[in-house]
This record gives structure tokens, sequence and C-alpha cells, in this order.
């Protein structure tokens, strides 16, 4: 149950963002540049990284959403989402995907736990600056996504079929669902409207 009334039936962030579309806006905006702006990343890639993030922050929502994602653009799918779950340094993944992958889980603990052996390592394997910094990005907004999601109990359905809907919807629209406005709504003395 949500600790607080979001007035929508939509699960996990997306019922937040539209509570608050004030803030949900940059919120979609910055979620849209960094997982479908151009990046010599694939889509599946940052979709894979935030998945990551999300299952090492145990949040159960934006784990679930996002490997959906990524697998829907994965030409592995599904089955190399949860190897690098389960196992990253046995997951059959490239190895700069394997060091942008450790810089994430760095961050994940502080963004303190990055260090330059790390991005070295990644640099070694042919990451770019901009990658590198997609990755510490990508995983610092999830740890803050993750946070919200679950410091405010939003709903994480149980139904895969959920996550994969979601996935296709992300596909064809993006993070910005059509009509999403930012002007503010009243609020009662509760907070909801």
């Amino acid at each position: 149950m949500p600790h607080i009334t979001v007035n929508s039936d939509e699960p996990g962030i997306r019922g937040l963002l539209r509570y608050r579309p004030e803030t949900g806006r940059p919120i979609s905006e910055l979620t849209e540049v960094l997982l479908r702006g151009p990046s010599t990343l694939t889509r599946g890639e940052r979709e894979l990284i935030a998945a990551y993030v999300s299952a090492l922050n145990q949040c159960r929502y934006c784990s679930a959403s996002h490997a959906a994602s990524a697998a829907a653009q994965l030409p592995e799918g599904m089955p190399l989402v949860e190897q690098v779950r389960a196992d990253v340094a046995s997951a059959p993944v490239s190895a700069k995907l394997k060091a942008l992958l450790a810089i994430a889980a760095a961050v994940q603990q502080s963004g303190l736990s990055v260090t330059a052996g790390q991005v070295a390592e990644a640099r070694a394997a042919e990451a770019t600056d901009l990658e590198i910094h997609d990755t510490v990005l990508i995983a610092a907004a999830f740890c803050m996504m993750n946070r919200y999601v679950d410091g405010l109990a939003a709903i994480a359905p149980d139904d895969p079929a959920v996550y994969t809907a979601g996935a296709r919807r992300l596909i064809q629209h993006g993070y910005l669902p059509p009509g999403f406005s930012s002007q503010p709504k009243p609020r009662s003395r509760h907070g909801s409207a």
C-alpha cells in the first residue's frame, strides 16, 4: 500500500511522476536523454545498466520494468539480463560493458567508491569519456529513482506481463508520455489533488 494517495492507478514511478508533474517532467526528460537519447551505447545496454543498479538497490518495480525494457531491446533478451543480474563477471557481455557495469555498481554504493582503476579499465576496454559519464549519471539517477519509488511504497505489480507491456510502451513512446503537463495541480491540505 503506497504511503500517500497518488490519485493514479499507474504502478511504480509512473504514478508518482503524474502525482507531481512539475517534478515528474524533469525526471522523465532526464530519463529520456539518458536511456533513449543519442549515444554510442545501445538503448538496451543503457536499460541494462538501469536494471542492474535497480536490482542492486532491491527496487522491485524499477528492476523489473528496466529488465523488461532491456530484454526487449537486446538480441539475447531476458536470459542475458538475468545473467548480468546474477553474475556480471561471467555474463556474455563485452569487456567494455562489464567495466561500465562495475562503475555503475560502485556508484550504487557511493560516488566515492568509483576508483581511478575502474575508469582506467573502462577506457582500456574502449569506453569513451561520454560513456563513462553517462554510466555514472544513469547509476546515480536510478539510485535516486529507486529510493523515490520505494520511499513512497509505490505499487509494484507481481505480474511480469505488466512490465513487458510497459517495455513495449516505452520503446514506442519513450519516457515522456503524450500530454504530460508540467503544470502543478492544486493540492489539498494533505497533499492530494
